[in-house]
């Protein structure tokens, strides 16, 4: 038998930026009329890229779970803690795009949160991956690359999206 020693002092890394593109792919679907939080701050360019677009953006480097911004959430957050995200989602109950992998459509937690919602969460899917920019120490890490090895979805909650699952297009780009 062969014993497996995990070390507890490693720590997850959740700093990777969100590629303007991915923005301008859903861009058509984020209220013009709402005062928007973008609430995981990364490395600033997020939110001054959504106000670049003519949206009414808040983006402070503060604590997601101690604050509240906006009548609308725009993000990517931190995957590390995407159980404890939704669930505090969830409690504030205002709409949300969030980034987050794909694979969290099939969680129990997911599914408890909001299966009996007024409003069912809906999937808005990118034309092709979105490959993250990843910091270290706020730089690029040398031969980064850019690169992603999974896929994520854009998740919807109280958007009013115009089907529960959309795919969208390379065409939807903001002038």
């Amino acid at each position: 038998m062969i014993k497996i020693e995990l070390d507890n002092s490693m720590h997850k890394h959740d700093d990777f930026m969100t590629p303007h593109y991915a923005w301008d792919w859903i861009r058509p679907y984020i209220p013009e009329d709402k005062k928007i939080w973008e609430a995981f701050y990364g490395d600033g360019k997020s939110g001054q890229y959504l106000a670049s677009l003519g949206l009414d953006v808040v983006h402070k480097d503060v604590d997601f779970f101690e604050n509240d911004f906006g009548e609308v959430i725009v993000s990517n957050p931190p995957f590390s803690k995407k159980k404890e995200v939704y669930t505090r989602l969830r409690e504030i109950d205002k709409p949300f795009i969030m980034i987050s992998p794909s694979s969290v459509i099939n969680t129990q937690y997911i599914r408890k949160l909001f299966s009996d919602a007024d409003n069912p969460l809906q999937i808005a899917i990118p034309p092709r991956r979105i490959n993250f920019t990843k910091l270290v120490d706020g730089k690029v890490p040398e031969g980064w690359g850019n690169r992603c090895n999974f896929d994520c979805f854009f998740y919807c909650y109280k958007i009013g999206l115009p089907r529960d699952i959309t795919w969208l297009s390379l065409d939807t780009l903001a002038d």
